[in-house]
């Protein structure tokens, strides 16, 4: 696995950019009151101060026609040197097509902090690939701007992976999780979700302890990237612990069961030390999800191998901070998941 350069910490003050890689619905006429809360929310609870890029608000159809531009736009706030990290609006489904336009030796040269999920797991292996570790984690319109108040935890998590330089411990289950669907409506903006009491994390097989380093994101995007230059090489996933989360999409099982096929075909489950799945969206095939992972392991004579699932981050809320590269920790004994480094220097 290549050792990633780590990107330096937040401070209040600092400068963020938001951009826009995939869908561009951040500036859509009936969107924009959304993102505009997701920002105020970054500035009064973080102390940062928010700028957009020349086409985070360009809206859905211009960032579709004008994949060149919504590449230069990352390009750009990783130049920048007013500019101390970059987070992604929303995620989508083909920022893909930036690949062309994308000069990884930029993003090694001004390493700096880039988070975001879902299809966003794109552009976490271009920094992959460049060299730098990257934070798969919330995203502005999606989380930040979650209605009346931002759950604790997942402003708790922002604050430890980048704002602090100090080893991230023990990734303790969340509290409370919701997947509630609520319009993004102008008429919705006082109205909160319906949280509920999470479950502890579940160990599916495996024992005692391993370590590895985090490689990982959106099941369905790790697997479309097979095949591309940016999916990671068969060295890189050696003694890893692989983090997985399905989207909203939500997969059905035997969807999942050929995704981990293709890995086990490809002989990267031999290689890896552990894996840790996100809770599924909705908790949907939350029973059938579990069963096709431990079959799939059994083909590949896995069964020894430590799974830990119902971890918040990905497709849910509220969620952590995953830092790409970072040595990580499985207890099957104690079921608990801990990362031993710090993320930012």
């Amino acid at each position: 696995m290549p050792s990633l350069i780590k990107p330096p910490r937040l401070r209040p003050g600092d400068i963020v950019a938001t951009v826009s890689l995939s869908w561009g619905g951040a500036g859509d006429e009936n969107i924009l009151w959304r993102y505009q809360q997701g920002k105020a929310r970054l500035e009064t609870r973080f102390g940062l101060r928010v700028v957009e890029m020349p086409h985070t608000l360009a809206g859905t159809a211009y960032a579709y026609e004008h994949p060149q531009e919504r590449a230069a736009d990352l390009m750009q706030a990783f130049t920048d040197p007013c500019i101390q990290a970059i987070f992604c609006c929303i995620g989508g489904e083909e920022t893909i097509r930036l690949l062309p336009y994308i000069d990884f030796a930029v993003i090694r040269r001004h390493p700096k902090i880039f988070m975001g999920y879902s299809d966003t797991t794109v552009n976490h292996l271009m920094c992959w690939k460049a060299g730098l570790s990257s934070f798969y984690g919330p995203a502005v319109l999606s989380d930040f701007a979650e209605n009346l108040r931002l759950p604790a935890y997942t402003e708790k998590w922002v604050k430890k992976a980048l704002f602090s330089p100090e080893p991230l411990g023990q990734v303790e289950p969340a509290g409370e999780w919701t997947a509630e669907f609520l319009r993004w409506d102008i008429e919705n903006q006082k109205t909160a979700r319906r949280f509920q009491p999470n479950g502890g994390y579940r160990l599916l097989q495996g024992s005692g302890t391993v370590t590895g380093r985090l490689l990982g994101g959106c099941l369905e995007v790790f697997d479309w990237l097979r095949g591309t230059p940016l999916f990671p090489d068969p060295e890189d996933f050696n003694g890893a612990i692989l983090f997985l989360e399905t989207s909203e999409e939500k997969p059905v099982p035997k969807a999942v069961r050929y995704m981990l096929r293709s890995l086990g075909a490809m002989g990267l489950l031999d290689r890896i030390h552990g894996m840790v799945w996100g809770k599924p969206y909705e908790e949907a095939y939350r029973e059938e999800y579990a069963v096709e992972i431990r079959t799939v392991l059994k083909e590949y004579g896995r069964e020894d191998l430590p799974v830990l699932t119902n971890l918040s981050f990905g497709h849910c809320e509220p969620k952590c901070v995953i830092p790409y590269g970072a040595l990580a920790q499985i207890d099957c004994e104690s079921r608990t998941f801990s990362i031993l480094e710090n993320a930012v220097v």
